[in-house]
């Protein structure tokens, strides 16, 4: 029945319910009847938004108060509207339409506390339309105008209040609906690439251990010191290489649904994918420094593919009539590879970080493959230019 809100939220509802009440009750004294309708209505702005339900219901029992006692509508009144939209806001769906049925009844007796407080009220606090039932065919005409002209205008701004809930009520699910399916699209891409790293990582590890199997098993054949010795462990190194192997392709038979082999590009490889890219229309220049590494093949496969994907991602959105900067900066522990473009328009938003109107899955798959090396990669707008940025540390192979 009371819903979750944050401390701040119950602060500023019980201090704007404080505040009602003493704006509404300091003028009133001492006419007790209408400093019990504002302590009531201070009540249901504190309560609105914790228990919409209980709102409601206080909120009917001022109202049948007000009607019995015969006060009238007063200004206190007005915390019927907040209520109301609390009500469709956040309500369950019988609170909701509930309160859409009182907009129409509480409209009505409030019309008729007004035109008839004698015939509604125990005690009567006087009426504020002179109406005449009893006069002629014109007078009578002008109070029923009268009494329709006050019962539509109530009802209206009622009816307001409430459908002011409800358009904030959509808004809310809107939103929430549009972060949950970027959120979703985010894991879906970062599951795809796991997909299209496992069918990489199948080559590469395959390739080192099949190497491996072939050494262990050439090395059997070297009979040199304490020959038996040298035999035996050779023998546990190819049968444990040759498990590991069917265990990992049983692994990554895991992640996909099929595999598929093929050479896997390496750091040689950049010269060709710069030269493929600029013949498509692309102003690449490269730039080098620092002493290059031997970096493992997984390195080496990810630096290519996140280069891949960033001078992509520049020839389908950045301005092209400006210089995209390869840069690759090698340091003795690892290699900085940055990929600079000019915007073509605004910088790229989204209500999720990471994920970037207009950046697709690519942002979300370089971050896996740098993430799985070792490594990290940042992607953000930087004085009209995009700015992509990865890390990865050295692993350096070790030589066959």
């Amino acid at each position: 029945m009371l819903r979750p809100l944050t401390r701040r939220q119950l602060v500023v509802d019980l201090v704007l319910g404080g505040g009602w009440l003493l704006l509404n009750a300091l003028p009133s004294l001492p006419n007790a009847a209408t400093v019990l309708v504002a302590v009531g209505m201070g009540g249901i702005v504190a309560i609105r938004r914790l228990s919409p339900a209980l709102a409601l219901a206080l909120a009917w029992a001022v109202a049948i108060g007000q009607v019995l006692v015969g006060t009238g509508p007063l200004p206190a009144d007005l915390a019927l509207l907040p209520m109301l939209f609390a009500c469709a806001a956040y309500a369950t769906p019988r609170i909701r339409w509930t309160a859409f049925a009182s907009a129409f009844v509480g409209a009505a007796l409030a019309t008729a506390a007004v035109a008839f407080p004698g015939v509604l009220g125990i005690l009567s606090f006087g009426h504020a339309v002179d109406l005449d039932l009893g006069g002629d065919g014109a007078s009578v005409a002008r109070t029923v105008l009268v009494i329709g002209g006050m019962l539509a205008f109530t009802t209206t701004v009622f009816l307001l209040a409430w459908t002011a809930g409800i358009l904030y009520r959509t808004w809310r699910q809107a939103r929430a609906n549009l972060i949950a399916a970027a959120v979703a699209e985010q894991e879906i891409a970062a599951e795809q690439e796991r997909t299209r790293i496992a069918r990489d990582m199948h080559d590469v590890v395959a390739h080192s251990l099949a190497v491996v199997i072939a050494q262990a098993d050439g090395a059997r054949y070297l009979r040199q010191q304490d020959p038996d010795a040298v035999d035996g462990a050779l023998q546990t190194i190819a049968s444990t290489a040759r498990d590991a192997l069917g265990d990992v392709r049983v692994l990554l038979a895991q992640l996909r649904h099929s595999q598929s082999d093929g050479p896997q590009p390496t750091l040689g490889d950049l010269d060709r994918l710069v030269e493929q890219l600029a013949a498509a229309g692309l102003a690449i220049r490269r730039e080098d420094t620092g002493a290059p590494l031997a970096l493992a093949t997984a390195q080496q496969l990810a630096v290519y593919r996140i280069a891949q994907e960033s001078l992509t991602n520049a020839l389908r959105h950045a301005d092209t009539t400006q210089e995209v900067v390869l840069h690759v900066g090698w340091s003795p522990h690892g290699l900085d590879l940055t990929v600079t473009s000019a915007l073509a328009g605004p910088p790229p938003t989204g209500p999720v970080p990471g994920l970037a109107s207009g950046s697709g899955h690519g942002i979300a798959g370089m971050t896996e493959r740098a993430v799985l090396v070792g490594g990290h990669l940042t992607a953000r707008a930087e004085d009209g230019r995009f700015v992509v940025h990865a890390w990865l540390p050295a692993q350096q192979e070790v030589p066959a």
